[in-house]
């Protein structure tokens, strides 16, 4: 079994006061993780949301029916606890009128879990994000050089747990996931008027990362008005297969303000959206699959271990531009991607290095990768 850097900060917390709240897109190992750290402990109840009779169980339920649900029980576990309706009100009932008994849920959409739970459990819980596994994940599994040759595969296949764990099948197993459960709990919001135009957002989107995103040729495009297009990538991101990212903008005049790119959490996804599996050497779009990975795993890594980081890219109106920028306790990191190591002797630029001149700035290749995905 690959473990899961989350597994011991979660460890940390059981037995404790607060409700456990676990987020990720499905089949990315949040049942899993919780068999693991729950399957050997007595007095657990184990629910899932999405059970029919589960999700009635929990219509109306009062204080006195959940203490008799509950019973001598010390742990309840609900996995996919989304699909229950008004679940926030549900677990600030066993919080509030059931002593010694402690919640933990997964969620495989912020969307829907989030906003049951941030007011009826403001500051009686800690959230988690489960990723897909991340490269550290898989450098402590395997080893340093192991993984790091794997770089170009895992930017064609991604990172999902059953991917990985299925050498020679992954084309058959992103095509189960992508038609399977990417979309399960998408295209059953209210939200979402037209399941085909959604796809097709997706699939212009796996073509544009590394691009600045505009929602306004996104819905001409497709076939919607911008403020359809933006809640649809709203969703998405809630749904954890997308992720936006914002333009820095502080001392110049003529930096992008509000501009924005969006990239996948997983390759293997986003290939499979588009149905290119072609080996990253062959590809065109080389250079933007190697910047989305790059990006996806610093994020992954900021997110577990420094979470209070800003995360960026810069642009100018002159079309100046630097792929990555990030900022913790007030140092500003510059970072540029280039895939082709020949074109690696790239300089700050000047107007950046004058703006910001406290600023660091480096550039990230292959073959200079393990430090930036891997340290703080």
């Amino acid at each position: 079994m690959i473990e899961r850097i989350q597994k011991g900060l979660i460890a940390h917390l059981i037995g404790g006061e607060k409700a456990i709240i676990i987020y990720g897109a499905r089949q990315v190992g949040k049942s899993t993780l919780l068999h693991d750290l729950f399957g050997k402990l007595d007095r657990v109840l184990w629910l899932n949301g999405d059970d029919i009779d589960v999700q009635h169980l929990f219509d109306n339920i009062s204080s006195t029916r959940l203490k008799a649900l509950i019973g001598q029980n010390k742990y309840v576990v609900i996995d996919e606890a989304q699909r229950i309706p008004s679940i926030g009100l549900r677990l600030k009932l066993i919080t509030d009128q059931i002593e010694g008994v402690q919640v933990i849920v997964t969620g495989s959409s912020s969307f829907q879990l989030a906003k049951g739970v941030q007011e009826s459990l403001t500051g009686r819980k800690r959230e988690f994000l489960l990723f897909p596994l991340t490269y550290e994940e898989m450098v402590n599994h395997t080893n340093l050089l192991d993984e790091h040759r794997m770089i170009p595969h895992r930017m064609v296949f991604g990172y999902y747990p059953e991917v990985v764990t299925s050498p020679g099948q992954e084309r058959e197993v992103l095509h189960e996931l992508a038609n399977s459960y990417l979309y399960k709990d998408v295209l059953t919001l209210d939200q979402i008027g037209k399941s085909e135009k959604i796809v097709k957002l997706l699939q212009v989107l796996a073509y544009q990362i590394g691009d600045q995103v505009s929602y306004h040729e996104l819905g001409q495009l497709i076939g919607l008005d911008p403020k359809t297009i933006e809640k649809y990538i709203q969703i998405l991101e809630k749904n954890f297969i997308i992720f936006r990212l914002g333009s820095f903008s502080r001392n110049m005049r003529n930096e992008l303000k509000m501009s924005r790119k969006i990239y996948f959490w997983d390759l293997g996804i986003r290939n499979a959206v588009i149905a290119n599996f072609q080996q990253v050497e062959n590809r065109m779009d080389s250079g933007a699959l190697w910047e989305n990975f790059v990006i996806a795993e610093r994020l992954k890594y900021l997110n577990i271990h420094h979470p209070f980081t800003n995360s960026w890219f810069w642009r100018t109106q002159q079309q100046k531009e630097i792929d990555y920028l990030e900022e913790r306790d007030g140092v500003l990191q510059a970072t540029e991607l280039k895939w082709n190591e020949k074109k690696a002797n790239v300089k700050v630029p000047e107007s950046f290095a004058k703006a910001y001149p406290q600023a660091h700035f480096q550039v990230i290749t292959p073959e200079r990768v393990d430090d930036f995905l891997l340290s703080d």
